[in-house]
């Protein structure tokens, strides 16, 4: 007894407990919460890269649970390194909307190898090191423009949104319209997929923690049920068949090595500042919301010793990059946490802990089938949209450029596109009302970059 409760004080007292007013159970709970919310991930990551990444010798299957690893793998790597170093209640995993764009706009629009494509996330961990080390945040803060800043979250929600509703078939390419309503009435993918979105959405109004992942599990469940009743054909609903178990990861870990191989130099550096930027602020952005909800902030808004989480955000983006996942965020489904009580480093270890126990379903998850893991883009996309509220729209300084930041994402299937767009128009609008004086010479350069970055990828310098 007297060990246990040694324990007990030195974990007590090493997370401060007696500082934040919390107890061990209380952040137990909010880490089981935490990890409910966000643990769709595991299911939906791979699904988005494995659209993108090949491996030669293995299958569909194969490369999917090795994703499904390394996904849980910077999960934990992040959360743990959030919650011993930083000692915040942040749950961290790769980001949803650079995962997207790292697949469908880096590797199969632009034609970038992964490989080089994970260089580019590497890098810029690297770089999100170094500024964060330095304390370098202000600096970014203050050239990057604020409504293109607001405007990213939702216009990253709107190329979810749309993805996902073109991956469970109810959105579909129209020669006369570009995009229109499929065959949803006849297509048993569609007709499931909705019935399983209803459901999840159900849930979430409903306030049900872990309403995501509860939602993708029974609607891949129903499409077995109804395969193995014989409703549907096998392989409509379900995979055409489950791959072997397969917990080697070595053809994904250091495969980013291979990328920095004949780099073509202005699109490398577009894609590492666009995993920058988004990552960034996105965390940045998390970081200040989530912190709301615990009381952490100052009295001038601002969270003590920022550079910190930064930096366990970082560290995990690189280490993800290592071993063959997209960037790193913090997410805001931290936020349950928060509310449950998490108050400190411990429920960010509990989330961590319940990541690597999720190791063993990696078998299962493989057996979900790609329109079940879209669901989680859509309610995800939609959630993201309330970030609209943040901008000033009866400002034309940010009615433009965070309407053009917004729209072009989901237009053009392109992140960058979208940030790049908005940044070009800010200074120009600024200029037009004759406020000169306010607006930094980064912008100017960042503007000036960004209509590189059009010429070289809308010109048919990278060859179409």
């Amino acid at each position: 007894m007297t060990d246990t409760s040694e324990s007990q004080s030195r974990v007590a007292s090493f997370f401060e407990f007696d500082k934040h007013g919390t107890d061990a159970k209380t952040e137990v709970v909010a880490g089981i919460t935490t990890f409910l919310t966000m643990s769709y991930i595991i299911v939906v990551n791979p699904a988005i890269l494995s659209a993108a990444i090949s491996i030669e010798g293995y299958s569909d299957g194969q490369v999917f649970q090795m994703l499904a690893i390394t996904t849980i793998l910077a999960a934990a790597v992040g959360s743990t390194v959030m919650a011993l170093y930083a000692n915040r209640p942040f749950g961290l995993a790769p980001g949803m909307g650079l995962n997207a764009y790292f697949a469908f706009t880096v590797v199969i629009a632009l034609g970038i190898p992964w490989q080089t494509a994970l260089a580019a996330v590497f890098v810029e961990g690297i770089v999100f090191i170094a500024m964060s080390s330095v304390g370098a945040r202000r600096y970014i803060i203050e050239f990057f423009p604020e409504p293109v800043k607001f405007a990213v979250g939702a216009g990253i929600g709107l190329f979810l949104l749309l993805l996902g509703l073109i991956e469970i078939n109810v959105a579909v390419a129209d020669e006369a319209t570009l995009v229109s309503l499929g065959n949803v009435a006849s297509d048993p993918v569609a007709l499931l997929a909705l019935a399983g979105l209803a459901f999840t959405i159900v849930l979430y109004a409903m306030d049900v923690t872990g309403s995501i992942i509860t939602g993708i599990v029974a609607t891949a469940a129903a499409g077995w049920g109804l395969t193995l009743a014989g409703v549907v054909d096998g392989g409509v609903l379900t995979p055409d068949g489950l791959p072997p178990i397969n917990y080697d990861i070595t053809p994904l870990v250091g495969a980013f090595v291979d990328g920095f191989q004949n780099i073509e130099p202005i699109s490398f550096l577009i894609v590492v500042l666009t995993f920058f930027f988004v990552d960034f602020f996105d965390t940045a952005g998390t970081l200040i919301g989530v912190s709301q909800f615990g009381d952490f902030l100052d009295d001038d808004g601002n969270l003590p010793e920022m550079e910190k989480p930064l930096m366990a955000d970082a560290v995990a983006t690189t280490f993800g990059a290592i071993v063959g996942t997209t960037t790193v965020t913090t997410y805001v489904e931290s936020s349950t946490g928060v509310e449950e009580g998490g108050r400190t480093g411990l429920t960010a270890l509990v989330v961590a802990l319940l990541f690597l126990a999720s190791l063993v379903l990696v078998p299962v998850v493989a057996a979900i089938p790609t329109y079940a893991s879209y669901l989680g883009l859509v309610l995800v996309g939609l959630i993201m949209l309330q970030g609209v509220t943040d901008i000033q729209w009866d400002d034309a300084e940010w009615l433009i450029p965070g309407g053009l930041t917004i729209v072009m994402m989901p237009l053009t299937a392109s992140i960058a596109n979208g940030i790049a767009a908005g940044i070009i128009s800010y200074p120009i609008v600024k200029a037009a009302q004759g406020e000169h004086r306010s607006i930094h010479v980064a912008q100017w350069i960042l503007a000036g970059s960004f209509v590189l970055y059009f010429y070289v990828t809308a010109g048919g310098v990278m060859g179409g």
